[in-house]
């Protein structure tokens, strides 16, 4: 590419000399000095002082790439930020040019700057000092990109029901740093290459989440790496179904209102209590504890949760709870 200098050049002006000054008239004894000639016009007997020259401005071009060995540059989705080198009194450096142009050419004065490349939670930042000509810069982001694909069974979920974390490991902790939360299911995620730990909860948006969202107890979780100029596919698979709680005198009879229910783990860890004729909510598959109280009377029983197959679970006021997902179970 043809390099093209932008610098300026300052005018030199000249300013014109007054006439000469009238002399009194000479007496006798004086001899008339002779006459000094006019200056030509627009000509002064010495020239003005210079005007300053303006400020030297050259182009700065930056571009990127996600590997060291990658001939393409990153064509979208780039923040570019460049800062004067030397800092202010309050310890900050001052921003002089910003762009979100793939491929930015940045007009600035000659100087020593930082410039900082950002590309999604990649990011690089380079020293560039400009003394009298272009520069073309060119910053290796070692990044690659993750795409996670969640499903349900053979559907894909959609976004608004996953709420997904995104960690740095650590030896012993594989949450140890926090880097994205309520991170974008189906889209691409520029991440620096490394080691990663992927959370991927499914979230209850039906009528048992009472108007609200709550993350369930159905959450996959993912080890992965990240190499630079790589993109990574990744897919959860979520093993879940919605149950309609229900509390009835006789089977397939009217569900009671006013009634209470808490769901609970084997172990006895309560997951979710609701209050209602029949509430609905997500579990994960396993076996689980329904309780029901009804005008000061408990009533409890066991149910099996099946992936993908939605289901009422009973429960009899006189005899145990009844899951309809059960009946298709071999005994």
């Amino acid at each position: 590419m043809k390099k093209v200098r932008l610098d300026a050049l300052g005018r030199v002006a000249a300013a014109a000399l007054a006439g000469a000054a009238l002399l009194p008239e000479p007496t006798q004894a004086q001899q008339q000095p002779p006459r000094r000639p006019h200056p030509p016009h627009g000509a002064g007997e010495a020239a003005g002082p210079a005007a300053p020259p303006t400020e030297r401005r050259a182009t700065l071009r930056l571009s990127a790439t996600l590997a060291a060995n990658d001939p393409q540059p990153v064509h979208s989705g780039l923040v570019w930020r460049v800062f004067e080198e030397s800092a202010q009194p309050d310890g900050s450096h001052k921003l002089v040019a910003q762009s979100e142009e793939a491929i930015p050419t940045l007009p600035l004065p000659d100087g020593s700057y930082i410039v900082h490349a950002a590309y999604g939670l990649a990011g690089v930042t380079r020293r560039v000092a400009i003394e009298g000509g272009n520069v073309s810069e060119r910053i290796v982001l070692n990044a690659g990109g993750l795409k996670l694909i969640d499903k349900l069974g053979d559907a894909q979920i959609p976004a608004q029901r996953l709420s997904i974390s995104i960690y740095v490991p650590e030896r012993g902790n594989s949450e140890a740093k926090l880097i994205l939360a309520n991170a974008n299911a189906d889209q691409v995620i520029c991440l620096p290459e490394g080691a990663y730990h992927v959370v991927s909860t499914l979230l209850d948006t039906g009528q048992g989440a009472q108007g609200g969202t709550n993350q369930t107890n159905s959450v996959v979780t993912a080890d992965l790496k990240i190499p630079a100029g790589k993109l990574i596919e990744a897919t959860l698979r979520h093993r879940a179904a919605t149950m309609t709680l229900k509390l009835v005198k006789q089977p397939g009879g009217e569900a009671l209102a006013n009634t209470s229910f808490s769901v609970l783990t084997p172990g006895g860890d309560v997951i979710r209590e609701m209050i209602g004729a029949f509430p609905s909510l997500v579990l994960a598959e396993g076996e689980y504890v329904a309780i029901a109280r009804h005008e000061g009377k408990t009533y409890q029983g066991a149910f099996r949760v099946q992936s993908i197959k939605d289901s009422d679970v009973e429960i009899l006021i006189r005899d145990q709870p009844r899951n309809h997902a059960n009946d298709e179970l071999p005994q």
